[in-house]
């Protein structure tokens, strides 16, 4: 018999990609680019269209606002919705009283939070655990739920139907989370400086009030604008505080009456959108450098 010799073939690499030419590597990454900017823009204009649309809606005429639909150009601007909107909804009042409110849920919310935040974040005390836990675990709670005995507590203490009872009740409801970004904000703020003070003879509360509070100014524009937007836009509270004083009541609470009193004058509604829209737009702006620089400053401590 003969055998028969078999050879097997060597296992060959598969062969490697050939290399794009530059040109071609430039391209992808270029083409990507765009194609994400595009789809940025896109939907940034969707996002504003709403808002966009109001705007132009607010300077048209009845016969206009329902004969261009969705289209936001009008086609004359007519100011004086503005004029009749302010004074046939007394949105002056309203705009008054929505500011004392704003500030001085503000004033009350800003005072509470960073000294709270300040002893957390230096001042170890027994139990200080357990209190983080409880206060963390009211972040949890529905406002609606907590109205009733908040409504019971301001009529014994003799504050309903004042606008000191909603500032209260609204400072109240933003101390939490203030205070947990004030806290993580202090942590990140070198100890060396508390050490100079006490050798410099500084007390604990003249080291809060004198140094470290003057430190704190990118946090405390990012709980003023948390806060001023909050209570700016509140609707719930104004509105139970507010029942038997309709002279008492906030822009939110105001538009609600507006619309019920005047359902088929569209264009003074949203006039009176962009009138509530606008103070809280302007703040935003004003304060958005130090607003990025509190929340970088909280997340890393």
């Amino acid at each position: 018999m003969s055998s028969v010799a078999t050879t097997v073939p060597p296992l060959s690499r598969p062969a490697a990609p050939a290399p794009l030419p530059a040109r071609r590597r430039r391209r992808r990454p270029r083409a990507a680019m765009v194609m994400t900017h595009v789809a940025l823009v896109v939907s940034g204009l969707a996002w504003m269209y709403p808002f966009l649309w109001t705007l132009g809606s607010s300077l048209k005429g009845t016969d206009e606002f329902f004969g261009r639909g969705l289209n936001p150009l009008p086609s004359q601007l007519l100011w004086s919705n503005y004029q009749q909107a302010w004074e046939q909804a007394s949105f002056g009042t309203y705009f008054i009283n929505t500011l004392l409110i704003t500030i001085g849920t503000c004033v009350g919310t800003l005072l509470v939070t960073a000294m709270a935040g300040y002893v957390l974040a230096r001042a170890p005390f027994p139990g200080r655990g357990i209190f983080l836990f409880l206060i963390s675990a009211t972040l949890f709670l529905p406002h609606g739920y907590t109205i009733i005995p908040i409504f019971d507590l301001m009529e014994k203490l003799g504050l309903l139907n004042s606008l000191f009872s909603i500032i209260i009740v609204q400072a109240a409801g933003g101390v939490v989370f203030g205070t947990f970004l004030f806290m993580g904000y202090f942590q990140t703020i070198d100890s060396e400086l508390e050490d100079a003070a006490k050798v410099d003879g500084a007390s604990f509360h003249q080291t809060f009030w004198r140094i470290m509070l003057p430190l704190s100014g990118p946090m405390l524009a990012t709980v003023g604008l948390f806060t001023a937007i909050s209570a700016w836009n509140s609707y719930f509270i104004p509105l139970v505080f507010t029942l038997a004083r309709p002279e008492q009541r906030t822009l939110s609470v105001g538009m609600y009456a507006f619309i019920g009193e005047n359902s088929t004058q569209w264009t003074l509604l949203c006039a009176g959108s962009i009138i509530t829209l606008v103070p809280i737009i302007a703040l935003f702006v004003m304060l958005q450098r130090f607003f990025v620089n509190g929340l970088a400053g909280a997340i890393k401590g």
